[in-house]
């Protein structure tokens, strides 16, 4: 399953301060036909809640145990306000792979990022 389909962009920074900000997209997600994201439809609005995922707050890395800790401040999934999720990893040249754990209702996922410069 490709939760944010086929070819969803995204960004996830890691600040040497300690801070993180994720944000992944779907591709195609609809444009607002009223032009005003108030004014949406209850379908176009489950599209949209359905075709993002974004959170915040703090990280921590165990770089012998693979794996990244993410202090979940807040997120547009309400559930991991104030979680601590670990993800292990691997990274290699600069794809960092991880596994989201299946909170989200549709088990756990493979995510992959590219290192930009």
């Amino acid at each position: 399953m490709e939760l944010l389909g086929p070819h969803p962009e995204g960004q996830l920074i890691f600040g040497s301060d300690g801070h993180y900000v994720l944000v992944g997209v779907r591709a195609d997600l609809p444009k607002f036909t009223s032009g005003s994201r108030l004014s949406g439809t209850s379908e176009m609005n489950q599209k949209i809640v359905e075709g993002n995922v974004a959170h915040f707050g703090t990280y921590t890395v165990d770089p012998a145990g693979h794996v990244i800790v993410f202090h979940i401040q807040r997120s547009t999934f309400p559930n991991w306000d104030g979680d601590v999720q670990q993800r292990p990893f691997t990274l290699v040249g600069t794809r960092l792979t991880y596994v989201t754990p299946g909170s989200f209702g549709y088990g756990s996922a493979k995510v992959v990022w590219e290192r930009t410069k």
